[in-house]
């Protein structure tokens, strides 16, 4: 068959470990036989972002920017270990929360619900989309290693001179401090992008946070999610016949362990990271979990939702078989060519995108897959496949269907 044609290319960011790995075997295996493949490449690899001193991750967001659509491979955000490991000039940020805080969006993450793979809590009957704030707060925060007694405050200087400070402890020994921020103007749209959400999925959309600890900045959130609420998308929640309500935290996390799912759940930046891992977890796999970045400007940014998979990496520079799960970055690629062609009016390159999904799930259903999710299924007489031979079966079944 006549390759699928693009127009526009895609903002393609490579990454690290064993992730690295599967993200060339995919393209060359799913991808390039089937799709004149047209990106925009970054190298988001530490070893390479540490050369550019993370200059490549900066300009990788910038190119989302320009063209409208990336795919990004999972990336190693650096510990004191991986200093020594990779010899690294400075600790460097979180490549996500940097792209993030550019193009400053909502990450929307939903489960991958296969036939055999049953959620751990069994009343949960439809997926859970979580809603994740891009910027700021942990992410984004200072952090102080405080050596001994002393006054610590939190201090603002307004740009008329004015001061006010807030004390933050009186410290009386060693201690360590952080400070978060955010700004207005991103948790409102924020807000937009999951009113806007639950709207086209027509979807309930709960937000949670912890507003009575925390007075003035989580309690700001809430406020600002009920003021766009009441004067933009009331009247059209009704008309839609969806809700939308706030309550605390964890009073969620138990709403949400008895519901059976289908709705949106709204998250803080780092409350959406945890619960984001805990909905792919009790669905099955933290492979099996779409995500996606929506910008309020129009941009999308398609990732694997998981780490790099570090153990599997080392096990295969040994030469040793791994059983690597790939089905979210295959559903990165997935996302990012659909919107391509959504975008481009490719309506080959949509249809292409469904049907490797579709192939994706129907392998999987034939009792063909990796063992992270042989060892949950409820299917008999499974086949284990190492990492490549479950793409090459993907592969199989997709040729069926082209």
């Amino acid at each position: 068959m006549e390759k699928i044609k693009m127009t526009t290319p895609l903002v393609e960011m490579d990454g690290d470990e064993m992730t690295r790995i599967l993200w060339k075997i995919i393209k060359d295996d799913l991808l390039l036989p089937f799709i004149d493949l047209n990106t925009e490449y970054y190298d988001l690899g530490l070893e390479h972002r540490n050369a550019t001193d993370d200059k490549v991750t900066f300009d990788s967001a910038y190119a989302t920017k320009k063209y409208g659509v990336a795919v990004k491979c999972a990336t190693i955000t650096p510990n004191a270990a991986r200093m020594t490991e990779y010899d690294l000039k400075e600790m460097w940020k979180s490549p996500n929360g940097t792209i993030r805080a550019i193009l400053d969006g909502t990450v929307f993450r939903a489960p991958i619900v296969v036939k055999g793979i049953e959620p751990c809590v069994k009343n949960w009957e439809k997926p859970i989309t979580i809603a994740r704030h891009a910027y700021g707060d942990v992410y984004k925060a200072s952090e102080m290693k405080i050596p001994g007694a002393g006054r610590a405050e939190l201090v603002f200087t307004g740009a008329d001179g004015t001061v006010q400070r807030e004390l933050i402890h009186e410290f009386d020994s060693e201690g360590i401090i952080q400070g978060m921020h955010n700004i207005n103007g991103s948790i409102a749209s924020f807000a937009r992008s999951c009113f806007n959400y639950a709207l086209d999925t027509k979807q309930d959309l709960w937000f949670a946070t912890k507003d009575t600890i925390s007075k003035k900045y989580d309690h700001t959130f809430k406020d600002i999610f009920q003021e766009i609420f009441d004067a933009e998308y009331k009247d059209r929640f009704d008309k839609a016949g969806i809700e939308y309500f706030y309550t605390l935290i964890d009073d969620a996390v138990a709403r949400v362990m008895k519901s059976k799912g289908g709705y949106i759940w709204a998250c803080k930046n780092y409350d959406g990271d945890v619960m984001s891992d805990m909905i792919s977890s009790a669905f099955g796999s933290l492979a099996m979990m779409t995500s996606v970045l929506v910008s309020p400007e129009g941009f999308y940014e398609y990732e694997a939702a998981h780490g790099t998979v570090q153990r599997h990496y080392y096990k295969h520079l040994k030469g040793e078989e791994t059983s690597t799960n790939s089905v979210a970055t295959i559903f990165a690629w997935t996302g990012a060519l659909r919107k391509r062609g959504e975008l481009d009016n490719l309506p080959d390159l949509t249809a292409f995108a469904d049907k490797l999904e579709k192939a994706t799930i129907q392998t999987i259903e034939a009792g063909k897959m990796t063992k992270d999710l042989a060892l949950i299924t409820k299917l008999e007489n499974v086949t284990v496949l190492n990492s490549e031979n479950f793409i090459k079966e993907i592969r199989k079944t997709l040729e069926n269907m082209l």
